[in-house]
């Protein structure tokens, strides 16, 4: 199938929610991926935060090849070694007490407003739900997570809103504090906030949240759907931070290109969700398990240090390239303040023309590169970006 006659195909039935750009992806391996007609295009979205291994890593496609061929799937009703092993890796990798599995990131931040609503309920009674969010935040599309997403732009249309969510700017302690009250139960917050603009927290300013929240005995909450396994060069960001949450929420590079997500307890959350409180068809999958093991295990600490080098190798040639104001962010999840008027999504859609795949977040261009890209691919993408720029 042509490109043309593809994006015909999908424009006639697949639903129109999303602005596509003009790109139609055939096949792919490593960073690079390829169109119908052959033309390469070095990918610097790993698919918004997804392909943390690339395209069609060979152990990952082993493990899951193999995986699917011995059962596929079987319910949460019964036991698998995938999600049991992967389970147990999560925990020793974070420190974590445990998991529970579903399929995204909106799922897993579900499951994390439920279990800071429940962990105040079973010791406080009714009337202790609110739960305080900041200003810039996303935290997924479901009604819950919408409802606990801090951008007025996404509070429209699908009234009533879940109620009990309250907004503080990022950064503003005192605004936070004031705002700490009898029905306060969690503070929930992404370290980077990606759709936001990919804005780094001030590690001050988390440190001094979570001490508040041990002295209110409130959960601390952290959405860790994009900034976690790997992507800011430490296993989670909260590494950058000393900071140890009561829960924290991934998806996204755990699944490596399946659909993964996972809510991971400490020791105050850990037994709060019983029997029958919480649950979903697909969690746990043991083909989305088996590739979540390799990644974990390719993710060791040589490789998480391979990653802290590259950004630093990324962001020193970003701000050597034309119209580039600010590079935002942590580790390989970048965010690029234009300058001289440039627009964002006519930056995007030139370096599509020009061979590479970045993202927008706001009014910046986003970069999420496989954490395995090459040297190689990385100069290409930003030869690339950079005629992008010239061009815009």
């Amino acid at each position: 199938m042509t490109s043309e006659q593809l994006q015909a195909l999908d424009q006639a039935h697949v639903c129109h929610t999303y602005a596509r750009f003009n790109l139609c992806v055939d096949h792919g391996k490593g960073a690079t991926c390829y169109d119908p007609e052959g033309k390469a295009y070095v990918d610097f979205s790993s698919g918004i935060g997804v392909n943390s291994l690339g395209f069609c890593d060979e152990d990952w496609v082993r493990a899951v090849t193999a995986q699917a061929g011995k059962v596929q799937h079987i319910s949460n009703l019964f036991y698998t070694e995938p999600c049991a092993v992967l389970a147990q890796l999560l925990c020793q990798r974070t420190g974590m007490e445990k998991v529970f599995f579903c399929n995204s990131g909106a799922e897993a931040n579900e499951g994390a407003i439920k279990t800071a609503r429940k962990y105040s309920f079973d010791k406080y009674g009714r009337g202790r739900q609110e739960i305080i969010a900041l200003e810039n935040s996303f935290h997924g599309r479901t009604m819950a997570t919408l409802s606990a997403t801090g951008q007025a732009v996404y509070h429209n249309f699908f009234f009533p809103f879940v109620e009990d969510f309250t907004f503080v700017e990022a950064g503003n302690l005192a605004q936070l504090e004031a705002a700490v009250g009898e029905k306060t139960c969690a503070v929930m917050l992404e370290l980077v906030q990606g759709e936001g603009g990919v804005i780094a927290l001030d590690p001050d300013y988390v440190r001094a949240v979570e001490q508040l929240c041990r002295e209110k005995d409130l959960l601390l909450v952290v959405d860790e759907v994009q900034t976690g396994v790997g992507r800011t060069g430490k296993f989670l960001a909260c590494e950058h931070y000393g900071i140890h949450p009561d829960v924290v929420t991934i998806a996204k590079g755990i699944g490596a290109g399946l659909p993964l997500g996972a809510v991971l307890f400490g020791e105050k959350t850990a037994s709060v969700l019983g029997y029958g409180q919480h649950g979903t068809t697909f969690g746990g999958n043991p083909v989305a398990c088996a590739g979540g093991r390799v990644v974990l295990e390719k993710l060791d600490e040589a490789q998480l240090a391979l990653v802290r080098e590259k950004a630093q190798y990324l962001r020193e040639k970003l701000m050597q390239l034309p119209h580039v104001a600010a590079v935002t962010g942590l580790g390989m999840m970048i965010g690029i303040e234009l300058a001289d008027g440039k627009e964002a999504k006519k930056v995007v859609e030139l370096a599509i023309e020009e061979g590479v795949i970045p993202l927008t977040a706001k009014s910046k261009v986003r970069l999420l590169p496989p954490l395995t890209i090459t040297y190689a691919e990385l100069d290409q993408g930003l030869e690339a970006l950079a005629r992008a720029l010239a061009r815009a």
